[in-house]
């Protein structure tokens, strides 16, 4: 179900009030086909308090200070901003928001490892790094290549430290406001959805508001993947931990959830189960696709995209392999999958 909010009066920049204190402002992500992120302004007894800030780029920059206007308010007045995961689209104009009011900025602790190792690392090490994982999973050396031979810094390698860490069950410090973490990992390992622990402003049924970031969206299935500590042998299962954080937000029952893109809706339940059957379906599939033994790379070539494997380009096609290794493991853990013994790269196969 679609939710009608009121757009600001006066303002070209897509503002919208989603009552209670709350409105949203799309911040355009360049380049991308989500659009924009949706940077919701929550009004508190000491200022305003972002929920994301959008990605770093100067026409991104121009949007969420028009918007903030068009809210009554401007970045200098930013209180804090809460994080709901560290990708680019989330968390990329955060620094700039600190520069401009002095706002923590406030993130969970896994996400902010995240950070920290992608402001630390050296180039060199990443580029190695991603050589070797590809190779370990079956690509060819035509796509590894470049890697072998990159030089120069990754795009995005100095996103904003965070000064505040998100503890999952407490209240966030926003005075006046009743603002809880909810840790859900998955699509990255400290994401975390806010839920708003009070009365919705339509007196719509259920509990309160969601903050739901990328975890939950009304249309799109989000990115379950891998971000693995280059150094640490542990081994992850993202699927299934996107799968029980899905139980806890049914659960819940929030009256709306307030997404991190594309619109507000309602029924969160009916969503979640939609996923869960999404995901269960998509494994399903992949079981048969494993009758033979096949890498994690040929695994992504046969699975279904938004467009054939052939136009997929070159970043995406990472994206998508590690994708496909997050199901793998998790057929493996639920006892559907194994590796085949002695196979390098390592290959799986449907029990």
């Amino acid at each position: 179900m679609r939710m009608s909010s009121s757009r600001a009066e006066g303002s070209r920049t897509p503002v919208y009030d989603h009552g209670g204190g709350v409105r949203s402002v799309q911040v355009p992500i360049p380049d991308n086909p989500l659009g924009h992120t949706l940077v919701y302004v929550v009004d508190t007894d000491a200022g305003p308090v972002l929920i994301d800030t959008g990605w770093d780029d100067p026409a991104s920059w121009d949007t969420l200070v028009a918007g903030l206007a068009a809210c009554g308010t401007s970045a200098a007045e930013v209180h804090g901003v809460v994080i709901t995961h560290h990708h680019p689209d989330h968390h990329g104009l955060s620094g700039r928001v600190r520069e401009a009011s002095g706002a923590w900025i406030a993130m969970h602790a896994a996400d902010s490892a995240v950070v920290r190792r992608t402001r630390e690392a050296r180039p060199e090490h990443w580029y190695s790094y991603m050589a070797d994982k590809l190779t370990a999973a079956g690509a060819p050396e035509a796509h590894v290549a470049p890697l072998r031979t990159a030089r120069g810094p990754l795009p995005g390698l100095s996103p904003a430290l965070p000064d505040r860490e998100i503890i999952p069950g407490e209240l966030l410090d926003l005075p006046g406001r009743r603002l809880r973490a909810i840790w859900t990992p998955g699509h990255t390992p400290g994401h975390v959805c806010l839920h708003l622990e009070e009365q919705h402003p339509s007196q719509l049924p259920g509990h309160g508001r969601l903050f739901s970031g990328d975890h939950v969206l009304p249309e799109i299935t989000p990115h379950i993947g891998l971000y693995e500590d280059p150094d640490d042998t542990t081994v992850t299962d993202p699927l299934g931990d996107y799968l029980a954080s899905l139980e806890r937000i049914a659960h819940l029952a929030p009256a709306e959830i307030l997404p991190a893109h594309q619109h507000p809706f309602t029924d969160a339940p009916a969503r979640v189960r939609q996923l869960l059957t999404h995901h269960e379906s998509r494994l399903t599939g992949l079981s048969r696709l494993l009758t033979e033994p096949l890498t994690p790379w040929q695994l992504a070539e046969r699975m279904d995209w938004n467009r054939p494997w052939a136009q997929i380009p070159y970043g995406s096609r990472n994206i998508a392999v590690s994708e496909a290794e997050a199901h793998l493991r998790r057929l493996v853990k639920l006892g559907r999958a194994e590796a085949v013994p002695g196979s390098g790269p390592v290959r799986y196969v449907a029990v």
